[in-house]
C-alpha cells in the first residue's frame, strides 16, 4: 500500500455560515487544501442522523444522512429556494449549538420541500432513481414520521399501532406528507454528498467513513429488525453494549446499544450487515469499523445494570462473519479499530484478512516503546475523537516524563518547540503506512477543541468547529513539508 497522510475532521467541524459544518463551499475548500498540501485521506465521523446526546454513534439510521449537513445555499443554487431569503447564522462561532441550528435550518428545508412538491419535474428522474436504489428509504421515512407523531419519543414508547406499523406497513395517509418530506431530505443529502465525494476523489483525496459496530435502540434499524437484537416482548433491550472499566473510565462505558443475536444473524447469512456495509461501501473509499474487537469477543451487560462494571465476555461471529462479507464484497476496504487491552485472537482475526489496525501515539508515549518503532501495516494517529488533544495530554504529564519525551524526540533530530508538532512529525516519519492527524492536533489546540469525552453525554461533546480556515491553511502548509520528506 502506498504511504499516505490524512486528516481526521468531522463534517460538523468545518467552518460554516449556517451554524455547523456542512456540504457547502467550506467542504470543497477543505478538500482543495488537502490536495494542495499532499494529504490524500479525509477521515470523517459517522454522517447519520444524530440521536441521543447528538452523538454520531447513536444514530436514527445507519443508512440515512443527518439533515443538518445539508447546505442551504446549494438548495438555492438548485432553484429550490431564493438566495436572497437566506441569512447567516452563528457564522463565526467555534461551537455547534445543535438545537439552535436545527431550528434555524428546518424552515428552509420545509420551504425547499414545498417547492420540490410544486415543481416535481425539476429532479424527477434523479429522485425516482434514488428511491429505487435506496431500499432502506421507505422504512426510514415512516420511522421519522412516526417519531414526530409520537413527540419524538423512542419507538419502544409509541402506541402499539405505531410501534407495529413495520409488521403491517398499512397506508397512513395522515403521515404521507411527513414521510415524503424525509425522503426529500435524504435525496438532497445524498445528492450533495455524492457530488462532494466525487470532487474529493477527482482531487486524489480518499474519504474514510466511520461505522459504529452497534446501532442505536431508537433507530429504524432496530425497529425494523427486532429479531436480530436481544430485546424483550416490548422492544426493550435485555442486554446492552459497552466495555468494562478501562483507561477512560473506572466504571467502564455503558453505551446502551442493544446487543446482536449473532446466531439469528448467522442463519440469515448476516444479511443485516451485508446490506449495511454494501451501502457504506458506495459512500466511502474506506470504512473504519468502530470497536472491531466485538467481532471476536464483546462485553454483554445486563440491561438492568446502570454501569458497565457487571457483564461478561461473549464470543462473536469472528471468521464466519468476515468470510461472508469478503465473499460478497472482496474489494471492500475495512479499517479495524483495534485499540485497548485485547486478547491475541483479535489481532489474529485482523491479520487473517489483512485489515489495517490502529496505533494511537498517546498510548505509546513511553520512550522504550517509541524506540521499538511502529508496525508498517497500521494507521498511526496522534489521537482520536475520543482522546484529549495532544497538547492537553502533554500538560498533564509529570515533569520527568515531559523531560524524557522531549529528550527522545530531540535525540532523533525533532526540534519543534511544541509537543503537538513533535508528535505530528514523528507520526509522519513513522513506519506506519498511513498517518492520520486530528485537525485539533494539527492546530495545536488544547482541550477546548476536544471532540468527545467517553462515558459522558451531552455538551460540550461533538460541538467543536472551526471558525475559519486561516490557521488551517498556515498549519497544513507546514505539514506539507514533513509529508514530502516522509514520502507520503
Amino acid at each position: 500500500m502506498e504511504r499516505k497522510s490524512g486528516i481526521l475532521l468531522a463534517l460538523s467541524s468545518l467552518p460554516g455560515n449556517q451554524g455547523i459544518g456542512d456540504m457547502g463551499k467550506s467542504a470543497y475548500t477543505f478538500v482543495d487544501l488537502l490536495a494542495k498540501n499532499g494529504i490524500k485521506i479525509w477521515q470523517l465521523l459517522p454522517l447519520h442522523p444524530l440521536g441521543y446526546g447528538n452523538s454520531p454513534y447513536q444514530p436514527y439510521s445507519t443508512y440515512a444522512g443527518e439533515e443538518l449537513y445539508i447546505n442551504i445555499d446549494q438548495l438555492a443554487e438548485w432553484g429550490l429556494l431564493k438566495m436572497s431569503s437566506i441569512r447567516n447564522f452563528r457564522k463565526f462561532k467555534e461551537t455547534v449549538s445543535y438545537q439552535e441550528v436545527r431550528e434555524f435550518k428546518e424552515p428552509y428545508l420545509r420551504k425547499a420541500y414545498r417547492y420540490f412538491k410544486k415543481y416535481p419535474a425539476l429532479f424527477q428522474a434523479d429522485y425516482e432513481q434514488f428511491c429505487e436504489t435506496s431500499a432502506w428509504l421507505e422504512t426510514y421515512a415512516m420511522f421519522r414520521a412516526l417519531k414526530k407523531q409520537n413527540q419524538e419519543r423512542c419507538w419502544v414508547e409509541w402506541s402499539e399501532k405505531d410501534k407495529n406499523w413495520i409488521k403491517t406497513r398499512e397506508v397512513r395517509k395522515d403521515l404521507a406528507d411527513e414521510a415524503a418530506y424525509h425522503k426529500f431530505l435524504q435525496f438532497v443529502f445524498y445528492k450533495q454528498w455524492t457530488a462532494l465525494k466525487r470532487y474529493a476523489n477527482h482531487k486524489n483525496v480518499q474519504v474514510m467513513g466511520d461505522m459504529p459496530i452497534y446501532v442505536g435502540l431508537d433507530s429504524a434499524d432496530v425497529w425494523e429488525n427486532r429479531h436480530d437484537f436481544c430485546l424483550d416482548a416490548h422492544g426493550n433491550p435485555t442486554s446492552v453494549a459497552g466495555v468494562p472499566p478501562d483507561y477512560f473510565s473506572p466504571y467502564g462505558q455503558r453505551w446502551g446499544n442493544p446487543i446482536y443475536q449473532w446466531n439469528r444473524l448467522k442463519k440469515d447469512r448476516y444479511d443485516f450487515w451485508v446490506r449495511r456495509l454494501s451501502w457504506a461501501k458506495q459512500q466511502f473509499d474506506m470504512i473504519r469499523i468502530d470497536h472491531f474487537r466485538a467481532f471476536d469477543t464483546y462485553w454483554k451487560i445486563p440491561a438492568s445494570c446502570e454501569t458497565a462494571v457487571e457483564g461478561e465476555w461473549v464470543e462473536g461471529p469472528a471468521y464466519d462473519f468476515f468470510n461472508r462479507i469478503f465473499r460478497v464484497m472482496p474489494d471492500i476496504q475495512i479499517v479495524a479499530e483495534d485499540l485497548g487491552d485485547l486478547r491475541e485472537e483479535v489481532h489474529q482475526l485482523r491479520d487473517h484478512y489483512q485489515l489495517l489496525g490502529m496505533r494511537v501515539l498517546q498510548f505509546e508515549m513511553e520512550p522504550k516503546r517509541l524506540k521499538k518503532g511502529l508496525p508498517e501495516h497500521v494507521i498511526v494517529y496522534s489521537g482520536t475523537h475520543d482522546n484529549m488533544t495532544s497538547e492537553s495530554w502533554y500538560e498533564e504529564q509529570s515533569k520527568n516524563k515531559k523531560i524524557a519525551l522531549r529528550r527522545f524526540f530531540h535525540n532523533r533530530d525533532y526540534n519543534e518547540r511544541h509537543f503537538h508538532d513533535l508528535l505530528n512529525h514523528f507520526a509522519l516519519n513513522s513506519e506506519a503506512v498511513l498517518a492520520i492527524l486530528p485537525m485539533q492536533d494539527v492546530l495545536g489546540l488544547h482541550d477546548t477543541g476536544r471532540m468527545n469525552t467517553p462515558a459522558t453525554i451531552g455538551s460540550p461533546n461533538w460541538e467543536w468547529k472551526l471558525k475559519n480556515f486561516k490557521d488551517v491553511e498556515k498549519e497544513l502548509a507546514r505539514l506539507a513539508v514533513w509529508i514530502q520528506e516522509s514520502n507520503r
